[in-house]
C-alpha cells in the first residue's frame, strides 16, 4: 500500500509500536464511547418532554422564567419542534437496546481474536460501529423507534468485539513491567469517551442539530480505523516496521511469543472449574452491580440533567461529561496508588481489591443517591455526581483488573464473561429507569438512585464475602496448585536469549 522507503522511515528504534498501539487503543476505545454516547445526550433534544405539574416535587424552575400577569412564573422559551413523539417507556428501550446486540459478540470476540489476532478483530468493531453510527438518523427517520432500536442492536453486535479484542493485544504487546501503565491508560478509553461524547455532544447539538452528532462522532470512527489499519498490528512479530531492538526486548519480556510459551498458552478452557468458581461467580456478580451504576449514570444522566434540573441543551453536556473527568482522573491516581500498595506489600492482594472494589461500590450509590435528594441547587447535585463517579474510579485497582489474579492464562475469557454477563444491566437500567421516571420527576429519580444504591451495594458483598487475588488452581493446565514451584516457574516470562547473552530488561 505504502512504498518501502515510506515504512522504513517508521522502523526507528524512537518510535516504540508497543506505544504506538496503546495510543491508539486508547483512541479507538474512546471512539467507541463517543459514538455509544452519542444518543444518551442527543435523545433529549430529538423527543418532546411531557407535561410536569408545577405544584408539588415536581420539578425545578428553568433558567429563564418570566412573571406573567396573574404573578405566577411562565417559562420564555421559544416553541421547538421535536422530531419524534417516543415515550419515556420507548426511549428507556431504544438507550437499552445497543446491549442487546454487546452481549452477545464478548464471548465470540475473544476467540476470534485469539485465532485470527486482535487487530482486524478491534479494527472492524469499531468500524462496524462507525457505519451503525452515520445511518442512526437515517434508521431513526425511516423506521422511528423500531429502526433506532434496530440500528442500536447493530452496533452492539459490533462493539462487542472491542474489550475482548484489546485484552489478547495487551497480551501479545504489553511487557509484565509495563502491563498495569498501558493497560491502564488503554481502558481508560471509556471515561474518556463518555466524557468527550457528553460534553461535545451539547455543543454539536446547540449548534448544527442532532443529526450531524451523529455525522461526526461516525466520521471519527472511519478516520480512526484507517489509521488503525495501517498503524497497528496483531503480534509484534508481524510489525513490518518494528525496530529489531523492540523486537528483542518484547520477545524477552512478553510471555506468550515464543514457539515454547505458545504451546504452553494454548491449553483447554477450563470452562466447569472457571464458572464454579466462587471468586469469578463473585467478580461477574460485582460487575453487574458496577455496570448498573455506570451505564445508568453514562445513558441517563444527560435525562436527570435535562428532565429534572433544566440545564440547557449547550450545558447539560458539559456538565454531564464533568463526572467523567473526575472519574477518569480518579482512576489513574487510585491505580497507581494500587500499584504502590503491591510493590510495598502493605496488605495482601486480596484485601486490597476488595478495598478499592467497596469504595467503588458504596461510595458512587451513596453520593448519587445524596445528589438526588440536594433539591435544585445545580451546585450541590454536580459536585455530588463529580464525587460519587470519583469514587467509582476505585473500580479499577480493585475488581477491574482482578481476572489477570485468578487466572493469568484465561483473563481474556474470564474479562470477555464479566463484560458480556455485565451489559445485561446495560439493557435492564434504561429500560427501568423509563419505567420509573416517565415524567422526569424528582420524587421518581430519588427512587431510581435509590434502587442504584441497593444494586450496587448488595453485589459488592459477595465480593468481599467470596473474591481472590490470588490465582486460581485450575489456571494450571496440569492442575498444579500456586506456590508449586514447578507452575511458578511454568508463569515467568521465557528468555530466548542464547548462552552468554543477557536478556533485555529495558527498552
Amino acid at each position: 500500500m505504502f512504498p518501502t522507503k515510506c515504512l522504513s522511515v517508521l522502523k526507528t528504534e524512537w518510535l516504540r509500536q508497543r506505544y504506538v498501539l496503546c495510543l491508539m487503543g486508547m483512541l479507538g476505545m474512546i471512539n467507541c464511547f463517543t459514538m455509544r454516547a452519542s444518543l444518551n445526550v442527543a435523545i433529549t433534544q430529538m423527543t418532546a418532554k411531557p407535561e410536569q405539574n408545577a405544584t408539588g416535587d415536581a420539578v425545578c424552575p428553568f433558567p429563564d422564567v418570566v412573571p406573567n400577569v396573574a404573578g405566577n412564573t411562565s417559562i420564555a422559551r421559544a416553541p421547538k419542534e421535536y422530531a419524534f413523539a417516543w415515550t419515556s417507556e420507548q426511549q428507556g428501550l431504544i438507550l437499552g437496546a445497543f446491549y442487546i446486540g454487546y452481549i452477545f459478540t464478548h464471548i465470540p470476540g475473544g476467540l476470534i481474536a485469539d485465532r485470527y489476532g486482535g487487530k482486524h478483530t478491534l479494527g472492524l468493531g469499531i468500524l462496524a460501529t462507525a457505519v451503525c453510527t452515520l445511518l442512526t438518523p437515517w434508521a431513526a427517520k425511516a423506521g422511528d423507534a423500531a429502526g433506532t432500536i434496530a440500528i442500536r442492536i447493530l452496533m452492539g453486535l459490533g462493539e462487542g468485539v472491542t474489550f475482548p479484542a484489546i485484552f489478547v493485544l495487551l497480551a501479545k504487546w504489553a511487557p509484565a513491567q509495563e502491563r498495569s501503565l498501558m493497560g491502564t491508560i488503554v481502558l481508560a478509553g471509556p471515561q474518556v469517551g463518555t466524557l468527550i461524547g457528553n460534553g461535545l455532544s451539547g455543543f454539536l447539538l446547540a449548534t448544527y442539530g442532532w443529526e450531524n452528532t451523529f455525522y461526526v462522532y461516525g466520521a471519527l470512527g472511519l478516520a480512526w480505523y484507517l489509521f488503525w489499519a495501517f498503524l497497528c498490528y496483531s503480534t509484534p512479530h508481524d510489525h513490518p516496521f518494528i525496530s529489531d531492538k523492540e523486537l528483542r526486548y518484547l520477545n524477552d519480556n512478553v510471555t506468550g511469543l515464543n514457539e515454547q510459551d505458545k504451546q504452553k498458552e494454548h491449553v483447554k478452557t477450563p470452562w466447569v472449574a472457571m464458572l464454579t468458581s466462587l471468586p469469578v461467580v463473585s467478580l461477574i456478580i460485582t460487575e453487574v452491580g458496577h455496570d448498573w451504576g455506570f451505564y445508568t449514570m453514562v445513558t441517563d444522566l444527560p435525562l436527570y440533567m435535562s428532565d429534572v434540573q433544566h440545564f440547557k441543551i449547550s450545558d447539560n453536556g458539559v456538565l454531564s461529561a464533568l463526572p467523567f473527568l473526575c472519574m477518569w482522573i480518579s482512576s489513574m491516581i487510585m491505580s497507581a496508588t494500587g500499584d504502590w500498595i503491591s510493590s510495598k506489600r502493605i496488605v495482601s492482594n486480596t484485601l486490597m481489591r476488595k478495598v478499592f472494589t467497596t469504595i467503588g461500590s458504596v461510595g458512587p450509590g451513596a453520593f448519587l443517591l445524596w445528589a438526588s435528594f440536594a433539591g435544585c441547587d445545580r451546585t450541590v447535585v454536580v459536585a455530588l455526581f463529580c464525587i460519587g463517579m470519583s469514587c467509582m474510579g476505585a473500580f479499577y485497582p480493585g475488581m477491574r483488573v482482578n481476572a489477570l489474579d485468578l487466572s493469568p492464562r484465561h483473563a481474556g475469557t474470564i474479562g470477555a464473561l464479566m463484560n458480556g454477563i455485565g451489559a445485561l444491566a446495560g439493557i435492564a437500567a434504561p429500560y427501568v429507569i423509563g419505567v420509573l421516571a416517565p415524567r422526569g420527576l424528582m420524587s421518581e429519580w430519588q427512587l431510581v438512585f435509590g434502587i442504584n444504591f441497593a444494586i450496587m451495594s448488595i453485589t459488592n458483598v459477595a465480593f468481599i464475602i467470596f473474591g481472590s487475588g490470588e490465582v486460581q488452581w485450575w489456571d494450571d493446565p496440569n492442575g498444579k496448585r500456586p506456590g508449586d514451584a514447578e507452575s511458578a516457574n511454568e508463569l515467568k516470562p521465557v528468555n530466548n536469549k542464547g548462552p552468554g547473552q543477557q536478556s533485555s530488561t529495558a527498552m
